[in-house]
């Protein structure tokens, strides 16, 4: 599959994605939303994710100001805009959403552990090691995670996190450099989707625009580009 091919049209609602924290937050991830009918964000230890309803109301950056507070440093994704005097952007970069085509076929691996609570510390550390992505203390809540362990050791892991209505983010997908290119982050990969579509769901996935042998490697296991789209970081005035 050539990198980057376009996704043909789902079989469920997609518009929801061009929003998708904001309508997690509003629906299966309510329980751990803060904010009001304009912007949302997770509970601090669960995602760092700040989402707004429609950046074209007025109001959205009092309410911003209210949910996070005065000199707060927040990150935000989609079609970010430009911030008003006195928002300072510390930095802005591009990103890719893939989801799931026709081409997926999941299958559950039977050598997959459930992670929890128990698991934090050793999820937090695999997830320092590697970088893929935002990981804190609680965010294993969002969703079912699983991971292999080598030598009683975890060395690779993936996860559920965003749940638009009809769609969930597989996320969090990390292995340890001596256990690279063995095939574990697909098997994880393939488990995930295959318990994410037994509940009716379909998948999709972010990655930075520039992890291209990442988005490659999602796209030989059936995913396809969606959208592009934009992920900034802002220092409330």
């Amino acid at each position: 599959m050539p990198l980057m091919s376009e996704a043909p049209a789902p079989h469920l609602d997609a518009t929801v994605l061009d929003n998708a924290a904001w309508h997690a937050l509003s629906g299966a991830h309510a329980r751990f939303a803060e904010g009001d009918d304009l912007v949302r964000r997770y509970h601090p230890d669960v995602a760092p994710f700040v989402a707004v309803r429609n950046w074209d109301d007025p109001q959205v950056w009092d309410s911003l100001i209210g949910l996070v507070g005065h000199g707060a440093e927040i990150g935000l994704s989609g079609g970010v805009p430009e911030f008003p005097d006195g928002w300072e952007e510390l930095w802005r970069g591009e990103g890719v959403q893939l989801v799931e085509t026709d081409a997926l076929h999941p299958v559950p691996d039977p050598e997959a552990l459930l992670l929890g609570e128990a698991d934090v510390p050793e999820m937090l550390a695999l997830v320092e090691r590697n970088q893929p992505g935002p990981f804190l203390p609680r965010t294993y809540e969002l969703g079912r995670y699983i991971g292999f362990r080598r030598e009683g050791r975890l060395v690779a892991m993936a996860g559920e996190r965003l749940q638009p209505n009809g769609w969930t983010e597989i996320s969090a997908v990390s292995t340890d450099d001596a256990y690279r290119r063995q095939g574990l982050a697909s098997r994880l990969v393939l488990d995930v989707a295959f318990h994410i579509q037994q509940r009716g769901d379909r998948a999709l996935m972010h990655a930075s625009a520039t992890n291209v042998g990442a988005i490659a490697a999602y796209e030989r296991l059936g995913f396809a580009l969606r959208t592009r789209t934009t992920f900034a970081g802002v220092r409330v005035p």
